[in-house]
């Protein structure tokens, strides 16, 4: 199996969330299913089929979480320097625009582009990949191509 790039960060939020449904979804879930049985025909007892529909959800989450923090290779980014690399965070510039945008380039399931957080299987982040301050940068987007200038890297 291959192993599965992710920060501290987003590790610590997957192992809080499968805590939760372990510890908090997974029980009260388990309640709802036996106040729903107590409350008769189960062929229609809408209750009953919403809980279990639901404690399917929560235990395929669960599954899948276990699977990726067992895949999980944490790579602290405070601990890397030089070009652009797993964990960097980048500023750039769009080379037509002016506007500036920061990200972190981050794993797959860490990965929210509203939190500045950027997958590295994403397009900029594969072509961002390797490149210093002060190199331009072009990046096949489904809108077209853009260029951006990188402006500053770190390592936090």
């Amino acid at each position: 199996m291959e192993k599965i790039p992710m920060t501290p960060t987003g590790n610590a939020a997957l192992a809080a969330e499968l805590k939760n449904l372990k510890s908090v979804e997974r029980p009260a879930i388990i309640e709802a299913i036996a106040t729903a049985r107590e409350l008769g025909d189960l062929k229609e007892n809408a209750e009953y089929h919403s809980a279990r529909e639901k404690q399917g959800f929560i235990e395929g989450r669960i599954k899948e979480l276990e699977g990726i923090l067992s895949l999980a290779d944490v790579i602290d980014p405070a601990k890397l320097s030089g070009a652009i690399k797993f964990g960097a965070k980048v500023t750039l510039v769009d080379e037509d625009t002016d506007e500036e945008k920061t990200w972190q380039i981050v794993g797959e399931y860490e990965a929210n582009i509203e939190n500045g957080l950027l997958n590295i299987k994403s397009p900029i982040a594969r072509a961002l990949i390797g490149k210093d301050e002060g190199d331009s940068v072009e990046v096949r987007t489904p809108g077209g191509v853009r260029s951006y200038e990188v402006l500053s890297i770190e390592y936090a």
